[in-house]
């Protein structure tokens, strides 16, 4: 099995950790990844990609693709490209409290997440991304939460260790706000 995952959305919302959460608990699975970020011209405010790639297999080449298996959209800004690349049926994941525009959604697995709302309501909105995430984790079933809690813990500098505790309540809010939605037959088909 091969899995593609990219990530887009404005510098700032956290988009490159939640790539990085992925990509290491994928790894804690026993897994193969390749993990690859991309940052506009400025930190906060530009444009920010992300791809994941998680195998169970050597990956052979770098993480560069033209099509993939599934998206994490934070906001709209730049979700064009991406969309361009989004196989028939991908599985696709919104910030619904951000995200503006159309998807057709006869040709994609639509996920609406209020990951801004949702970790507002928890009292912190920048861990809206791992809001993102466990919720990703739920509905796709590519890694488990556990992992995903671990994953973070090892991808926060040590000048971000404080935010350990809320990230895990994010992860774990955002994985237990998909339950009716829970890693369905085609996630690891």
């Amino acid at each position: 099995m091969e899995r593609e995952l990219m990530l887009t959305g404005i510098g700032g919302q956290g988009v490159q950790l939640a790539a990085q959460v992925l990509a290491r608990a994928a790894t804690f699975e026993g897994r193969k990844v390749m993990f690859f970020g991309v940052y506009g011209g400025t930190m906060r405010g530009g444009n920010t990609d992300s791809t994941v790639v998680v195998s169970d297999e050597e990956i052979a080449s770098p993480p560069i693709i033209s099509r993939t298996w599934s998206a994490i959209v934070m906001h709209h800004e730049y979700w064009a490209p991406l969309r361009a690349k989004l196989r028939p049926n991908a599985v696709v994941l919104l910030n619904s409290t951000l995200f503006e525009g159309e998807l057709d959604r006869e040709q994609l697995r639509v996920f609406e997440v209020p990951a801004t709302a949702l970790a507002a309501e928890l009292g912190n909105v920048m861990t809206a991304s791992m809001i993102m995430t466990g919720a990703y984790a739920r509905v796709t079933g590519l890694v488990g939460l556990d992992a995903a809690i671990e994953g973070m813990r090892e991808s926060l500098p040590p000048y971000r260790q404080q935010h350990i505790e809320a990230n895990s309540r994010a992860l774990r809010a955002g994985f237990e706000s998909m339950q009716e939605q829970a890693a369905p037959a085609w996630a690891t088909e």
